[in-house]
């Protein structure tokens, strides 16, 4: 599902089981599809620091990327930063069938296999191996435990 968000924003929501191909194509849910004609199509995928990858419409992630560049590469923990996400980013576009290719070198970064995970998370998608996601669900909400971030003080369901 999506939602609009302030100026024409993106905004997914949702996890979705779904199967890759043996050429390593992914249909985008159709429920998707629509907010995605937006950028036509036009998708950016990198490696996550969680094993996952990342994937962002293009003009969700050219801010990200812009403000990654003007990060001073002398700090080691930048750098990395900017290695990973940057580094391993990929422009992708979805064919007429609302397919994306996930590039091999990606696909063996996230162990991703015949079936996967697409998570909405707002302006961009997560994609997991199917199993590595359940494993981070059952551990995930690891702050439950009392320790709030600072940010969720306050913050109520």
């Amino acid at each position: 599902m999506w939602v609009k968000v302030g100026k024409g924003g993106m905004f997914f929501q949702g996890a979705d089981q779904l199967n890759m191909d043996s050429k390593g194509r992914l249909a985008i849910p159709s429920r998707h599809r629509d907010m995605l004609s937006a950028c036509v199509g036009n998708l950016v995928l990198t490696a996550h620091g969680d094993g996952c990858l990342l994937i962002y419409p293009e003009p969700e992630w050219q801010p990200i990327c812009e403000k990654l560049i003007k990060l001073s590469a002398f700090d080691p923990e930048i750098r990395k930063l900017q290695r990973r996400l940057i580094g391993n980013a990929r422009n992708e576009t979805m064919d007429g069938a609302g397919r994306v290719l996930i590039p091999p070198t990606l696909r063996s970064y996230a162990s991703l296999d015949k079936l996967v995970m697409l998570v909405g998370l707002g302006n961009n998608f997560e994609l997991w191996d199917e199993a590595k996601w359940q494993a981070q669900q059952e551990t995930g909400l690891s702050f439950m435990d009392g320790k709030l971030p600072p940010e969720l003080a306050g913050f109520t369901l």
